[in-house]
């Protein structure tokens, strides 16, 4: 599933549409029963903002189009009058560019989803105090993995990143929220900014845990190991030697 660093990359690109006045089309029919390019075309896209997951393009006269890609969505930004593959959900063409949406299952005028999120782990600077409260607030028996993954808590962060933030601070995602202290929490949130900044950025870098299992760990040479976490039985990776914690209850 793309992550907070992909949705990024996507707002940098659609920039060069930003200012101009639009015209849109959703070719793709589960997009054009929304009534979506009725509303739209014409208008001036005033900003693209990447929040969490979600992608919000602000139009004049109020109307925001928020876009999450859920697992196959993809933006590409091309020549105006690029030809185009397949049947694409949403086409906002500007003076020079396009902006491309394929597989867009989530794509809809936002409703206040947005307010609901968690801060974002990719803003300059994140608010990590913000981010622990609202940690403090959820049940102090859920595990630490599950709960990263809340974009109610904190917004952008998925599968890859928390298996990296933890294994990088040494914790277990088994750990309940109340074993974890505030210091340690600011840390996982720490690490999963620094290494999806580095994504962002370009950074080049490798992956510790994600999808290792049975391989050694890079840093104590015990097996990787993995397990299906939270309601979403979303995969967990860890090194049940070096992350401090317990395992999963029925592993």
């Amino acid at each position: 599933m793309p992550e907070g660093d992909a949705l990024h990359r996507a707002a940098r690109r659609l920039q060069v549409l930003v200012g101009q006045e639009l015209e849109v089309e959703t070719p793709h029919p589960r997009a054009a029963v929304k009534q979506l390019a009725p509303r739209l075309d014409g208008k001036r896209l005033q900003s693209v903002e990447a929040i969490g997951k979600n992608l919000l393009l602000r139009f004049e006269g109020g109307l925001v189009l928020r876009s999450h890609l859920r697992m196959k969505g993809r933006w590409r930004v091309l020549a105006r009058d690029a030809p185009l593959f397949g049947t694409p959900w949403l086409v906002l063409r500007g003076e020079e560019h396009a902006g491309v949406l394929w597989h867009g299952p989530i794509l809809e005028l936002d409703r206040g989803v947005a307010l609901r999120l968690g801060p974002d782990i990719l803003a300059d600077p994140p608010d990590y105090d913000k981010m622990v409260e609202r940690f403090r607030r959820a049940p102090a028996d859920r595990q630490i993995g599950d709960a990263l993954l809340d974009q109610r808590l904190v917004s952008g962060i998925g599968n890859v990143w928390k298996v990296e933030s933890l294994w990088a601070e040494r914790i277990s995602p088994w750990r309940p929220l109340g074993d974890v202290s505030e210091d340690e929490l600011r840390a996982v949130l720490a690490a999963a900014h620094e290494l999806m900044r580095a994504r962002l950025d370009g950074v080049p870098g490798r992956r510790h845990v994600y999808r290792r299992k049975g391989q050694m760990c890079r840093r104590c040479g015990a097996p990787i190991k993995s397990w299906p976490q939270g309601d979403g039985a979303r995969m967990a990776y860890w090194c049940p030697q070096c992350q401090k914690g317990e395992g999963p209850p029925a592993a």
